[in-house]
């Protein structure tokens, strides 16, 4: 419980708590916030970890002077294509092996219809997912699984990860030390968690009516 706490008072206060780090450990902010983000999209385990929060609160503080926005923007970029890479790869790793039949409740049919359904609307869903918290550390795991080729994956995680750093640390870096902004952070980022999810939100549906009309087809 005490865990839950503090990890909702770190993004809440994100900016508070990014203060201090630059403060007590300089340079080596860089690499903090390399593994974090690594950590975020690279495990299914942590997708408790600050994304979208710590972009954008690191953003701020490169307006300020406090850090680099090209380091922030080039070494966050390769945390999360990384991490989707090593995510994918533990997917694909114990893909074959859960859906061997040895597993009663993973059938072989259900592995073939993730592969069709990545294969329609994989790249898509990978790059959506990123701009949602959570979803985005499920989605290269569940790729992996489904056995979509690296080839077509890495194409879309690239694009995925440089535009999902891009828009939340230059968005910080623009509008973060805004008076609203800066005296509102809370706010502010609980509006950016909830504009995330409207756009995958409506791809779900779209693309669950499309299944739908496919299966009465059939």
């Amino acid at each position: 419980m005490e865990v839950i706490k503090f990890l909702i008072d770190f993004v809440l206060h994100m900016d508070v708590h990014l203060s201090e780090i630059i403060g007590n450990y300089g340079a080596w902010t860089y690499g903090i916030l390399f593994l974090i983000i690594f950590l975020e999209t690279g495990f299914v385990v942590t997708p408790f970890l600050p994304g979208d929060s710590l972009l954008f609160a690191a953003g701020s503080f490169a307006a300020l002077g406090a850090l680099n926005p090209m380091y922030l923007f080039i070494l966050l970029s390769i945390a999360a294509v990384i991490g989707d890479t090593v995510n994918y790869s533990i997917g694909a790793y114990i893909g074959p092996r859960a859906f061997s039949g040895e597993i009663k409740y993973l059938k072989k049919e259900h592995l073939d219809r993730t592969s069709e359904f990545y294969e329609k609307h994989g790249g898509k869903t990978i790059i959506l997912a990123r701009f949602i918290p959570i979803i985005r550390t499920f989605a290269p795991f569940v790729a992996g699984i489904g056995t979509m080729t690296y080839s077509h994956f890495i194409l879309y995680n690239v694009v995925g990860g440089i535009s999902w750093v891009a828009i939340f640390t230059f968005g910080g870096y623009y509008f973060g030390n805004f008076p609203f902004v800066r005296d509102n952070f809370e706010i502010v980022i609980f509006a950016i968690i909830f504009i995330s999810f409207i756009p995958p939100v409506l791809e779900f549906f779209k693309a669950r009516k499309e299944m739908k009309e496919i299966k009465a087809e059939e």
